[in-house]
């Protein structure tokens, strides 16, 4: 199977500087995170999208991506889109798979609840390499996706609204 790095665009991102974003990233894997977390926020600035408007928080791990996701647009009703970023790596018991599983119902139902896009970005991946291959490697930054995925739902909402 094929995999294709979508970390650079033709250009048809749209303008982000009156967007307002916050972004919950997982300290477990901090490495990749931490790199993912970069690619993201470079993506947005270079979306226009200005500092200020850029709101971090740091939890613990994957699965609780999902509830400080919920804090962050409950605490602020001003932004357009939350980007979640993690990495959670293939072990020997499936735990995995339920955290993997967790994490996705779990921004799926924020989607719906919220009414504001909140972004998977997180890399769900069988070996270490794998993970630093797609957070600035070869493949490479699956932050830059998912920034790039907030700011064209951001956008897509705001004219579907007009």
């Amino acid at each position: 199977m094929a995999t294709i790095n979508l970390s650079h665009t033709d250009g048809t991102v749209p303008d982000g500087k009156k967007m307002r974003f916050g972004i919950v990233v997982s300290d477990w894997n901090r490495e990749i995170t931490g790199a993912l977390l970069e690619g993201a926020v470079n993506t947005l600035k270079k979306s226009g999208v200005k500092e200020n408007n850029i709101n971090i928080i740091h939890v613990p791990g994957a699965f609780e991506l999902t509830l400080g996701g919920q804090w962050m647009a409950e605490y602020d009703d001003e932004l357009d889109g939350v980007i979640c970023l993690g990495c959670v790596i293939q072990g020997e018991t499936p735990h995995f798979t339920y955290i993997c599983q967790s994490v996705a119902q779990g921004l799926t139902q924020l989607n719906l609840d919220y009414n504001i896009p909140f972004v998977f970005g997180v890399l769900t991946v069988d070996s270490p390499n794998q993970a630093k291959e797609r957070s600035g490697g070869k493949l490479g930054n699956k932050g830059d996706e998912a920034a790039i995925t907030a700011i064209r739902m951001a956008a897509l909402q705001s004219k579907l609204e007009e």
